[in-house]
This record gives structure tokens, C-alpha cells and sequence, in this order.
């Protein structure tokens, strides 16, 4: 199981990021996805997950109606499109699959809010 993440940068207040997490070495599409964000000083923390058709996701209140996830099973990848953010929001940030009864995680990939 292979995840890797990308799109994290830099970006202004109230601006917008998409991250991308490329999936492989195993089924994607059978799989729910989720997002998670470990900010400075702080534990890991859930920032949403989407079912594996990619009908339902669900997203932590402090990003709700700001982030969406999304995903793309003919090009296993799930994405995590971020608007109107937020200093708060800086963080790295990992994708993540439970997969046969272990956590998969990606590198993470940093993205700092601030003017």
C-alpha cells in the first residue's frame, strides 16, 4: 500500500488549496478514505473521510463548509479541496486507509496559512 500526498504550499489567508493523494497496491475503490491533519504542537486529528463510491463524505465541524473531499476512482486518488482558509488551518496534512486491519498513511504534505 503505497499513499502519496501533494498540493500543500503556502497560501494567504482566505485563500485556496487542493490537495491530492495518489493511491496504490491495493483496491481503491473498495476502500473508504480519509483526510487527516497534525497541526503544530498538537495531536493528529480527523479532518474527514468519503465512502469508497464517493456518494458520502463527512468533515469535522471546524472545516465544515470550507473543505469538501472528493475522489477519483478511475484515477485512484482522493482529494481534499480546502477554501476560505484559515491560519488555524496550517498543518500537515496525510491521507489515510484501513486496510486489512492495518492504518496506511502518506508522507504528508505541509500547508502554512499566512499573510
Amino acid at each position: 500500500v503505497q499513499l502519496v500526498e501533494s498540493g500543500g504550499g503556502l497560501v494567504q489567508p482566505g485563500g485556496s488549496l487542493r490537495l491530492s493523494c495518489a493511491a496504490s497496491g491495493f483496491d481503491f475503490s473498495g476502500y473508504p478514505m480519509t483526510w487527516y491533519r497534525q497541526r503544530p504542537g498538537k495531536e493528529r486529528e480527523l479532518v474527514g473521510g468519503i465512502t469508497k463510491a464517493g456518494d458520502m463524505s463527512s468533515l469535522t465541524a471546524s472545516v465544515k463548509g470550507r473543505f469538501t473531499i472528493s475522489r477519483d476512482n478511475d484515477k485512484n486518488t482522493v482529494y481534499l479541496q480546502m477554501n476560505r482558509m484559515r491560519p488555524e488551518d496550517t498543518a500537515v496534512y496525510y491521507c489515510n486507509v484501513y486496510y486489512r486491519g492495518s492504518m496506511f498513511w502518506g508522507q504528508g504534505t505541509q500547508v502554512t496559512v499566512s499573510s
